[in-house]
């Protein structure tokens, strides 16, 4: 079976990967693209390879997955992913094969390849595509863009799955590619999201990226000190760890000027 993994979150596309290889070593993923643009250049290939499944991340890093079936004759059926709460899930659920929650399941995900392979049975060459109705989706993505942040965590630490609330997290930072969560009682814990995507996902009212290293809370800033240049170093709770190299946090100069504005909100 070829498959084509859509998803923008290189970590999460990876653990996909080895997951559809537990499921099946004989799957072959033919390419994992970020992007809308990326995508509809990889399918209108005059000698693109024929695929049978695709997995769709529902926000891509340059626009929304359902843009693809705008740009292009897509008729693969296709298993959309998504970080949005389980309400939104079922408002989508009868437009495609199915949809899974983020970060995906592995039953999950099982289920919902059994699934496609039902109806593969059932129609055989022609399983239905079961394209989305754009309108209705865009008119019901928009509003949930707008007014629905993400509101929990939930990680995986070796065998332990811990549920965090957004409210209960003081801050997030980067180091060396993984990024990690820090919670108000100083409990420190890595997530399968980019600092990028996280600003996407959290409402930004209450979450700022004042660095290509940090994404704060406003109730985490306990002091903001003014250096040399009109640089801003900032006091955080709990305190960076020093041995993690963090525990000096500045506002970078290019977002200097919108995170005053965003303190004065």
């Amino acid at each position: 079976m070829n498959v084509l993994i859509i998803e923008d979150e290189s970590l999460t596309a990876k653990r996909l990967e080895g997951m559809l290889a537990k499921y099946d070593p004989a799957i072959r993923v033919l390419a994992q693209l970020p992007s809308v643009a990326d995508t509809v250049v990889w399918l209108s290939q005059p000698d693109a390879p024929a695929l049978d499944l695709i997995f769709m991340d529902i926000h891509l890093e340059d626009d929304i997955g359902f843009r693809i079936f705008e740009q292009t004759h897509l008729q693969t059926p296709v298993i959309f992913t998504t970080a949005y709460d389980e309400y939104m899930v079922q408002a989508f659920k009868v437009n495609s094969i199915d949809y899974l929650l983020k970060p995906i399941n592995y039953s999950e995900l099982v289920a919902a390849i059994d699934k496609f392979k039902a109806l593969k049975e059932q129609f055989g060459s022609g399983t239905p595509a079961r394209n989305p109705d754009l309108d209705t989706l865009l008119q019901l993505l928009g509003p949930a863009r707008q007014t629905t942040y993400k509101d929990r965590f939930m990680i995986t630490v070796g065998t332990k799955i811990r549920s965090i609330d957004t409210a209960d997290i003081a801050y997030f930072y980067l180091e060396e590619r993984i990024v990690f969560l820090v919670t108000q009682d100083n409990l420190t814990l890595p997530v399968d999201y980019s600092l990028e995507k996280l600003a996407q996902l959290l409402d930004p009212r209450r979450f700022f990226r004042i660095s290509r290293q940090f994404l704060v809370s406003l109730p985490a800033i306990q002091t903001i000190h003014q250096f040399s240049a009109g640089k801003l170093k900032l006091d955080l709770l709990p305190r960076p760890r020093p041995e993690r190299n963090a525990a000096q946090v500045f506002v970078s100069g290019d977002r200097m000027t919108d995170f005053k504005e965003w303190l004065g909100k």
